[in-house]
């Protein structure tokens, strides 16, 4: 089922935070969108964003939200220990779907998630925005038109700033999941995994460190070896322990993507764009209530979404989030992640956290979600 092909879109967004913030602004702006409900648990938020985004409807109550027959389609954009319950009320609403990634942060949610969405046919994508930058597209096609052969090993290497996982963890008491690869390493994973598009994962092995954010319940760093299912080699890499003081806002990202007749190399670390000022830049990650410490030093560009001018956003997440509302009344096809996309990332995020954890290669097969419950469930109880 889906609302494609309407001439006006009644949107609703769940969580008004800062992602949820953008899109609604956006939506405001979008001529497509004809009715605008929010919700968020914390009124004071959700009704400062009402008044700014000219909303129709708050509440802090999705259910509430989610039965009104104005709402076509819906935007999950709350913590990501609690998409489960929106993602579930917006399925039996019909509506299409934005889901802010990861799918869930438990696997038995994100799996009766997928099922519930393709069973009812519903237009589903995840909030993926590095896909929409144009340097990654245009490495898309490339590969597609088999400018370097037959691709055999690729190495992805992320770094990022310590605020994300901070601002992250220190929200809820259920920690176990937010890991570097599950909340933030998950972004690259796709990117590499879409440029690797036809390729299957079959091995992974990889190693753990906790030295630095074990004290918020978290690791510092997870780095993985992939063997794909036609042997190519691919190397996942993620630290998100680096110091808050870091000129990247987020994501500092190197892949390098090695073929049988070439090879193409990504240097997206953003450090050809640097202001250094005796004036303090705030930081670039900055959720509701979250105090960053002062930063003298910012590689300009490397906050995800873009960057702000005149008051708006500029960048790939506004390209990622017209293009949906487009896609919504025009039925254009775009570059999104799948909801199926988005489980399997969890799954693989979660099966790289596995194998760090017992100390050997997991093996990629039908069995995989299983075999990882039963590891996150011997960790519970030997913590």
């Amino acid at each position: 089922m889906s609302n494609i092909g309407k001439k006006e879109i009644g949107l609703a967004i769940v969580g008004c935070g800062a992602i949820g913030r953008i899109r609604a602004i956006m939506a405001r702006d979008y001529p497509g969108i004809g009715w605008l409900g929010l919700c968020d648990i914390d009124t004071g938020l959700g009704e400062a964003l009402q008044k700014d985004a000219k909303a129709d409807f708050f509440t802090d109550d999705y259910n509430k939200l989610l039965s009104r027959t104005e709402v076509d389609a819906v935007i999950i954009a709350t913590d990501e220990n609690h998409h489960f319950g929106p993602t579930m009320a917006a399925v039996e609403a019909k509506a299409s779907l934005f889901i802010e990634k990861p799918l869930a942060t438990d696997i038995k949610e994100s799996a009766k998630i997928l099922s519930a969405i393709e069973e009812a046919g519903l237009n589903a994508v995840m909030g993926y925005t590095q896909r929409f930058r144009r340097r990654f597209l245009t490495v898309k096609q490339r590969l597609q038109e088999g400018r370097i052969g037959e691709v055999t090993s690729v190495v992805t290497r992320a770094f990022m700033n310590s605020m994300v996982p901070i601002a992250t963890v220190r929200r809820t008491n259920e920690r176990q999941n937010l890991t570097p690869m599950v909340v933030s390493g998950t972004h690259s994973l796709d990117m590499s995994l879409w440029l690797l598009e036809g390729k299957k994962p079959a091995e992974i092995y990889a190693k753990s460190v906790d030295k630095l954010l074990s004290q918020y319940g978290t690791k510092d760093a997870t780095f993985g070896l992939f063997t794909m299912d036609d042997g190519t080699i691919f190397s996942m890499n993620i630290s998100w322990a680096l110091p808050q003081v870091w000129p990247g806002s987020v994501y500092g990202l190197e892949i390098g993507i090695v073929g049988t007749e070439g090879v193409i190399d990504i240097e997206d670390t953003h450090r050809d764009l640097v202001l250094a000022s005796t004036k303090s830049q705030g930081g670039g990650y900055v959720p509701h209530g979250f105090e960053p410490p002062q930063r003298h030093v910012d590689f300009l560009t490397s906050y995800p979404p873009g960057d702000i001018y005149d008051d708006q956003l500029w960048g790939p997440m506004r390209e990622e989030t017209n293009s949906w509302y487009q896609s919504l009344i025009t039925g254009q096809s775009t570059p999104h992640a799948t909801a199926r996309d988005g489980h399997r990332n969890l799954v693989l995020t979660m099966a790289m956290d596995a194998s760090s954890w017992t100390g050997n290669a997991i093996d990629l097969n039908d069995d995989l979600e299983n075999h990882i419950l039963e590891i996150q469930s011997s960790m519970k109880n030997k913590v």
